[in-house]
């Protein structure tokens, strides 16, 4: 039991790239689940000498990456990793818009990557792990949005505030069982990622918060990608990991 095991989504940019880089240095054993292949990655884990899977995924299917993990995880050596950890760190922000002007569609795929795609990877991620020997961790990447309401994000900030609430319902769930994963919905504060830029060049019209945005931006107040990586990740490396459920990385 001396391999970390570690399954991200969304690891081809943003904070999600930065997480998946330090933990490749840190010799952790990767499944990346993105929409897209990143070469960087399988270059820099063959040079760490650890393994860095990646499945190009689209998780408005959840449902398929969901059964696809199932039997992955059924075909490990469960003795051989001392921890395997779930991240759910992919997240889609649809058009910021009041929400008698977004369409079904967007609303539909946007609660699939953002809510349906988490809860059904944690679910699968429990269950093909939980005769594993070594510790469990979910950690699942929310938003203070999903702790307090914003005009023109009502889909994000639902969609948030359900991973806190399902990762609440987790955690009472698992203190029952034996070696029971240790869950957290971590805000990680406010980063300057593409999520960030698609904020800012938002109608003011449609998006009254758009200046606070880009004051944010103007002022410095941006964690860069490597930097929030940096946090979070030492949030889970913590022994207290998990004592509450719904935490901030700024606390």
């Amino acid at each position: 039991m001396n391999h970390h095991l570690t399954i991200i989504t969304g690891a081809s940019r943003g904070m999600g790239l930065a997480m998946a880089e330090q933990l490749i240095d840190a010799g952790h054993d990767l499944l990346c689940i993105s929409r897209s292949h990143s070469d960087s990655l399988g270059v820099r884990a063959t040079a760490k000498g650890v393994r860095c899977e990646q499945w190009p995924q689209d998780l408005a299917r959840p449902e398929v990456a969901a059964l696809r993990l199932e039997g992955w995880l059924a075909g490990k050596n469960a003795a051989s990793f001392a921890s395997v950890t779930l991240i759910n760190n992919a997240g889609l922000v649809t058009r910021m818009a009041p929400l008698s002007q977004t369409p079904a569609s967007e609303l539909a795929e946007g609660l699939r990557v953002d809510l349906e795609a988490p809860l059904l990877l944690t679910s699968v991620f429990l269950r093909g792990t939980a005769d594993w020997p070594g510790q469990r961790k979910v950690l699942n990447i929310s938003s203070g949005l999903g702790r307090r309401p914003m005009a023109s994000a009502a889909l994000y900030c639902a969609a948030k505030a359900g991973m806190d609430h399902f990762t609440r319902c987790v955690a009472l769930e698992e203190e029952h069982q034996p070696n029971g994963a240790r869950v957290c919905s971590l805000a990680p504060g406010v980063i300057d990622t593409d999520m960030q830029v698609q904020l800012r060049s938002a109608d003011a019209s449609q998006f009254p918060d758009v200046g606070n945005f880009i004051g944010l931006k103007e002022k410095g107040m941006l964690s860069s990608p490597a930097e929030a990586a940096a946090r979070v990740l030492a949030v889970l490396a913590r022994p207290d990991f998990g004592s509450n459920p719904v935490a901030d990385v700024r606390d």
